[in-house]
């Protein structure tokens, strides 16, 4: 082996690219989720006349409504 061959910079050697992968796959997967989370799933407004007990939403009857 040549010594220029073993002393190449650290940006081209093998290791640290397959080192630093793992965590960068795993933080641009974090993102992805919290993007979806925020915005496909987020709660939406209840309206008007409607009442959310839990996990259970109920129409509220006319008379009901208008206390």
């Amino acid at each position: 082996m040549s010594e220029q061959e073993t002393n190449k910079p650290w940006f081209r050697q093998l290791w640290p690219w397959l080192l630093i992968s793992g965590p960068a796959i795993a933080a641009i997967g974090c993102m992805i989720t919290i993007y979806l989370a925020v915005n496909l799933y987020a709660d939406k407004p209840v309206r008007d006349g409607v009442v959310k007990r839990g996990l259970k939403v109920e129409q509220l009857k006319v008379e009901q409504a208008h206390k």
